[in-house]
């Protein structure tokens, strides 16, 4: 069995219990994103499959903040399977600076594998899913869905993109309208464009209906 097949039974088995915008399908999107990305990418394609495979194998907004619980599951996992020491860090480097974090957060890496899982990752994020996402989520942490005299928070730090309790309409406007332009790869620019204008359409009538006008 390869390590790509490995590490497939392992993130199954890890996220089997995981919250539905974290959990393995949303894993299996990002893959696949990353897969569509990476053919018109000069890449390492293992570790593009592994990072993307590995990314939220831990996610820390699920335990209790601790950002290297992810990054310490893939590399004891990786070590187990006698991956190389290049891929490994190569992979706890991607799983380190993929995350949005409110859009200020300085990378302390970079390479065209973190580039392309960074864009596959962002991607469902967007569009129909990243909807389908952000109030799945919104509803997970018992958030209001849209509360008019609450104005989304632009610029915020890293600690309070973490805290925030806002409403699930305002993450539209701190994080998923902004991916559009923080995209990394040409492919993956072009497909957040069209998951962009469908969040713009979706917004246009929720507006309206919340309004009574449709």
């Amino acid at each position: 069995m390869s390590i790509i097949d490995k590490t497939i039974l392992f993130v199954k088995d890890k996220l089997q219990n995981a919250e539905g915008c974290h959990d393995w399908f949303h894993i299996e999107r990002v893959y696949k994103n990353a897969m569509q990305i990476a053919v018109d990418e000069t890449c390492d394609l293992t570790v593009v499959k592994l990072g993307a495979l590995l990314h939220d194998i831990a996610d820390s907004k699920f335990h209790q903040g601790d950002e290297e619980i992810g990054p310490k599951t893939a590399q004891k996992f990786l070590e187990s399977e006698n991956v190389t020491e290049e891929i490994i860090e190569h992979v706890i480097q991607i799983i380190k600076n993929i995350s949005f974090k409110g859009g200020n957060f300085e990378k302390t890496f970079s390479s065209k594998e973190l580039e392309i899982v960074q864009d596959a990752d962002r991607l469902d994020a967007l569009g129909a899913i990243g909807i389908a996402r952000t109030f799945n989520y919104g509803g997970f942490k018992n958030r209001a869905i849209y509360n008019p005299t609450i104005a989304p928070k632009l610029n915020m730090s890293k600690e309070e993109y973490k805290k925030s309790e806002a409403p699930t309409l305002n993450h539209f406007y701190e994080k998923l309208l902004l991916l559009k332009d923080k995209m990394n790869t040409e492919t993956g620019k072009k497909l957040a464009l069209e998951r962009h204008r469908f969040m713009e359409l979706f917004l246009s009538q929720f507006y309206a209906e919340w309004e009574g006008e449709k």
